[in-house]
């Protein structure tokens, strides 16, 4: 059938990239994602053969080095074609199904997320709903245990959407482990910014994203499971109902060289070289570094006149927190303060889901102590602009003083 002048779709005219762009390039210091290193970016930009010995070369490259950054021993690694929640379904699609006891410790809107992928596959999930801006007690935890006797626990390392760090989390993880469930912690924003042991704190699966802590592109991300993880996962009596988030189908490519789909392969290359930077930089210097970077600007913040979110003993270090200040302007959004920082000083900070507060990430890149002096300069600017009171100059003195501070008490430690 010949078709008619009517049905055809005409070709569009579209503006290429460069006019659609910002002629300068915006700094990237919201909750996700972040700046990457220029190796990194390199790395993207290559193409190989998927199934070829130089993949299966790079992807054991890349296990080593995972272990190393969730600190396991456990052989299963597996890289994962999607964002950190793609990691975060394949753990709880592959550990739960129809009538899995779940219990999800909810502090925040991706602890929920989990919550809500288990009842997707069906489990049986319990919340332990715990107030904003806090942490489930143990006492809780260890009540909801009793009382849910789940088979899996789901937690949140670093509630990326109110800025709460769950501090109990190695306790928890013991209390879970000693009812006999499986732990699985979602660490997208934590890992490689502040300690997490998986194997020594007993955590079975942890997932994470490759936009935050590790510095790489969006849209690949990395899953280890427990030994007591990966024989749940061989052992369930039917298949997954997801073919691509399918842990066992994913063994054949990250652990067989073989087929599953065609793999990320330059998302691959870029996870790779992300952790050779975190590997090169050691964990320990990168705690320090991210802890060091997100006091500093914790405290330019806090001397500009500005509150910070959450309280200081679940402060999370890698994305911090600040109210919207209304006082002076009862109708400002946080929409208001992220559009005007990005138009007038080429920064992009975050909102968060429905709260009255805006997010600056400190994490991988973002956490460099130039990068901190133009954020700050920027708040406090946007500030002023739409009508807030802050002391600028007092934020910026605040930020270097902390700096500096730390950089003596390093540079004692060291002597």
């Amino acid at each position: 059938m010949t078709p008619t002048t009517s049905n055809v779709v005409p070709c569009p005219e579209v503006e290429s990239l460069d006019a659609i762009l910002p002629e300068e390039p915006l700094l990237m210091m919201g909750a996700g994602p972040v700046p990457i290193p220029a190796a990194v970016a390199k790395a993207n930009a290559i193409v190989i053969n998927h199934l070829g010995g130089t993949m299966a070369k790079v992807v054991g490259q890349v296990k080593t080095m995972a272990r190393y950054v969730f600190q396991t021993n456990s052989k299963w690694v597996l890289g994962v074609a999607g964002p950190g929640s793609a990691a975060m379904e394949m753990a709880i699609s592959n550990l739960a199904w129809s009538g899995t006891r779940v219990l999800s410790i909810k502090n925040g809107f991706f602890s929920a997320r989990m919550a809500e992928m288990g009842r997707r596959v069906g489990a049986d999930v319990s919340l332990l709903e715990v107030a904003d801006r806090t942490v489930a007690t143990l006492e809780q935890v260890e009540e909801a245990i009793r009382r849910v006797r789940p088979e899996i626990v789901t937690i949140v390392q670093g509630e990326t959407s109110n800025t709460v760090w769950n501090y109990h989390l190695k306790d928890i993880a013991a209390l879970a482990k000693k009812s006999g469930a499986l732990v699985v912690v979602d660490a997208v924003c934590t890992l490689s910014t502040m300690p997490l042991e998986m194997d020594a704190w007993g955590i079975d699966a942890v997932i994470t994203g490759g936009q935050k802590g590790l510095s790489s592109i969006p849209g690949v991300s990395l899953i280890a499971f427990s030994d007591a993880a990966w024989e749940r996962v061989k052992g369930r009596s039917h298949a997954s109902a997801h073919w691509c988030l399918d842990a066992s189908l994913a063994e054949n490519f990250w652990h067989n060289a073989g087929y599953h789909y065609t793999a990320p392969v330059s998302g691959v290359l870029a996870l790779h070289e992300a952790l050779r930077l975190v590997c090169a930089e050691t964990l320990e210097k990168r705690f320090a570094r991210h802890l060091k970077c997100s006091l500093a600007l914790q405290a330019g913040i806090s001397a500009m006149g500005l509150q910070l979110y959450a309280p200081a003993e679940c402060r999370l270090n890698s994305v911090v927190g600040i109210e919207v200040p209304t006082k002076d302007r009862p109708d400002l959004t946080p929409g208001d303060i992220c559009g005007h920082i990005s138009r007038h000083h080429q920064v992009e900070i975050s909102g968060s889901f429905g709260l009255p507060i805006v997010r600056i990430g400190q994490m991988g890149e973002q956490a460099r102590e130039h990068n901190l002096f133009r954020t700050l300069h920027a708040f406090g600017r946007t500030m002023i602009d739409l009508g807030v009171n802050v002391d600028l100059p007092a934020g910026v003195a605040a930020l270097e003083r902390s700096l500096a501070s730390s950089s003596a008490k390093g540079e004692a430690l060291n002597a």
